[in-house]
């Protein structure tokens, strides 16, 4: 049996549902989705200057889980960046 997952608290919600790259085309490669958490510990971390202890309190984890997020969604943009790939925020 695994773990439950807990709530997350979200402060963010972002109006827009993805970035896509200029001059690339719909089907052209596969989008990089990132989950609602992860676009809020970016930005915790990035926008709002809060150390990973401050962040991980505001969202209602455990340090380690805040972390394990932020590294998911460093991973997930800069693939998206790099590899020219539509980037989509997945609904809850």
């Amino acid at each position: 049996m695994t773990r439950p997952l807990c709530n997350k608290k979200i402060g963010f919600c972002p109006s827009w549902k993805g970035y896509k790259p200029f001059g690339c085309k719909p089907s052209a490669r596969q989008a990089v989705e990132i989950s609602p958490a992860e676009t809020e510990s970016l930005r915790l971390k990035n926008i709002e200057d809060l150390d990973q202890t401050a962040a991980a309190a505001a969202m209602g984890v455990s340090q380690s889980t805040f972390q394990r997020l932020l590294a998911s969604a460093y991973k997930k943009v800069s693939v998206a960046l790099i590899e020219g790939r539509e980037l989509k925020v997945t609904e809850q």
